[in-house]
């Protein structure tokens, strides 16, 4: 936002772009967190555990996040409107960089033993490779919310963030060469695409829509390349999930130690309830926030800040 909004009516631009997407978008981590406890109890314990101060922080981000949408226009005081404009872009800084360095660490394997206790500290995880993660993590959210800026505002704002989108992608492709290069000799991620030559398709197809990405813009195709970031980004997580598989939580200290989708698994019973739960709720869940998408696709102007829903 600092470098799209330059005034107060481009800042609620930017507010009300995010404003009916951003609380549907965090119920999904909250579902995450809810199917791991249900389906993988052990391993949701020793995650939970091991990254508590990283979850803690995201969770205290998000938090911050969120009550920015809601208390910014409480007030027309220029000083209150700064706090809460700065409140949305820590509370969206932290989660980007620090998933990335969970993420990271989570391929690159936890130190922690047979009785799921955490050797290390917070700066444990900031390693180089935890840290290489959390600057692809970041950046690349950057360029997607350049994207997002993109097709959902008009005039400056719009225009800021669609040449701020090209320039990133640039940074995009060289942090994700890194990371990809030093996953090779920092992890064991490729093992399994060793083994299983067919599974390079799932990097190829990361590597193919991050190029896409680069043609939408030079078309000015926003929206296809804003979809392009997305299967980008979808298949940069299943390259790691495929790499890390069967494990869901390596450790780096004991590979016996590790969790995977066997040894922390819960009982059949429960296992066939989530799955039947899972494919009678969720396609409405999906139904609904494609139809949200669609509904609200038209970009925002000074004309709809002035509405009295809006933020």
């Amino acid at each position: 936002m600092p470098l799209y909004a330059k005034n107060d009516t481009e800042k609620r631009m930017i507010f009300n772009a995010m404003g009916p997407f951003w609380d549907g978008n965090e119920v999904w981590l909250i579902t995450a967190g809810g199917a791991t406890f249900a389906a993988f109890p052990k391993t949701y314990a020793v995650m939970f555990s091991t990254l508590y101060t990283p979850l803690l922080m995201i969770l205290f981000a998000l938090i911050l996040r969120g009550v920015a949408f809601e208390f910014r226009s409480k007030i027309e005081n220029p000083g209150w409107r700064k706090i809460w404009d700065w409140c949305l872009i820590v509370g969206s800084f932290f989660p980007a960089l620090l998933f990335g360095v969970a993420f990271a660490n989570i391929f690159k394997g936890i130190p922690f033993d047979a009785q799921g206790m955490f050797h290390g500290n917070l700066f444990t995880l900031l390693n180089p490779y935890g840290l290489a993660g959390g600057l692809f993590f970041l950046f690349f959210f950057f360029m997607h919310g350049a994207l997002w800026a993109s097709v959902k505002t008009t005039g400056m704002p719009a225009d800021r963030a669609k040449n701020a989108a090209s320039k990133l992608w640039v940074v995009v492709l060289i942090l994700a060469v890194i990371f990809l290069v030093y996953s090779k000799f920092a992890t064991s991620l490729y093992n399994n695409y060793i083994a299983h030559p067919i599974m390079f398709i799932i990097p190829l197809i990361a590597v193919v829509a991050l190029i896409t990405v680069r043609v939408f813009i030079a078309k000015a195709s926003w929206w296809k390349a804003w979809f392009a970031s997305c299967v980008t980004i979808v298949a940069v997580t299943y390259f790691g999930l495929g790499g890390i598989f069967p494990n869901l939580y390596p450790s780096s200290l004991d590979p016996a130690a590790s969790l995977n989708i066997y040894n922390s698994a819960s009982t059949q019973g429960t296992l066939k309830i989530m799955f039947i739960v899972v494919l009678l709720c969720i396609p409405f869940v999906i139904a609904y926030q494609i139809w949200h998408y669609i509904t609200l696709r038209h970009p925002v102007d000074e004309d709809i800040i002035h509405d009295e829903e809006a933020y």
